[in-house]
């Protein structure tokens, strides 16, 4: 389509505007990291590091951590199991109500997380009669987590195709032997991208987690929405939130480039 050299200039303006709006807010934090005030005057009033020294020594914010990393890597690993199976359930075999079963799959993570929520500690208090532990996090979280695992590996199965699966098994291969060095392979990117995006979903998860947590366990969101408004603690937060914006960009990053990799080795 040919466009005009004005329509491209506005189109970039847009581009512009619409990536200042998402990105600039998180360079203000950043920012704010190193900001002297603990009001967070603009412009910063005066660098410091003591912030960084103080959250580095913040024991809540270290045990929020640990609980995170935790509930990611719990619900990583059940979503990795479930999402997979159901994928190749879905996109290699044809039975009734696979459509279905497609649906329900990816219904989770279109519901508002506060229904998800309310639904999740309903059934953990009344019908299963458990205590919330991290353990009910975890649960919590894979409920949204298979879906992301669950679309990755459906899109890698369709696009592949099951035609060298076929072809391993007119050779004479046992079906594990097909899995291991036909099917493996060309799921690897696809399973770790959606372990990556997984678990980072699950790191940030706030409002799932208020509702299947014990009073006892803060993972590192609920922890810093818990002392956002303290002042004595608004820098630290401060700190952790730029700490998380960084760290961030290193599974998405990876997620991509693989997802990219794998597809341009493909065609």
């Amino acid at each position: 389509m040919f466009l005009t050299a004005r329509t491209r200039l506005v189109f970039r303006l847009l581009a512009v505007v619409g990536f200042a709006f998402l990105y600039v807010p998180l360079a203000i934090v950043v920012l704010n990291a190193f900001n002297s005030s603990r009001t967070f005057a603009f412009p910063p009033t005066g660098f410091t590091t003591k912030w960084w020294r103080l959250a580095a020594e913040s024991q809540g914010a270290k045990d929020g951590l640990v609980a995170s990393l935790k509930a990611g890597l719990g619900a990583t690993a059940i979503a990795l199991v479930l999402g997979t199976m159901a994928a190749f359930a879905v996109q290699r075999y044809r039975f009734f109500g696979r459509s279905s079963v497609s649906f329900l799959v990816i219904l989770p993570i279109a519901l508002p997380g506060i229904v998800t929520g309310i639904a999740l500690q309903n059934a953990f208090h009344s019908v299963l009669a458990v205590d919330l532990s991290i353990w009910t996090i975890i649960v919590g979280h894979a409920t949204f987590c298979v879906v992301i695992v669950f679309n990755n590996v459906q899109a890698r199965l369709r696009r592949t195709g099951a035609a060298l699966e076929h072809a391993s098994a007119d050779l004479g291969a046992t079906g594990w032997q097909t899995f291991r060095f036909v099917t493996f392979p060309a799921l690897r990117g696809a399973l770790l991208a959606g372990a990556l995006l997984a678990f980072g979903l699950s790191f940030d998860e706030i409002v799932v987690t208020n509702f299947t947590a014990p009073p006892d366990v803060q993972t590192l969101p609920l922890w810093i929405f818990g002392n956002l408004f303290r002042p004595n603690q608004a820098p630290v937060v401060n700190v952790v939130a730029a700490v998380l914006i960084i760290v961030a960009v290193v599974p998405v990053w990876l997620a991509q480039r693989l997802t990219d990799d794998a597809a341009g080795s493909r065609f």
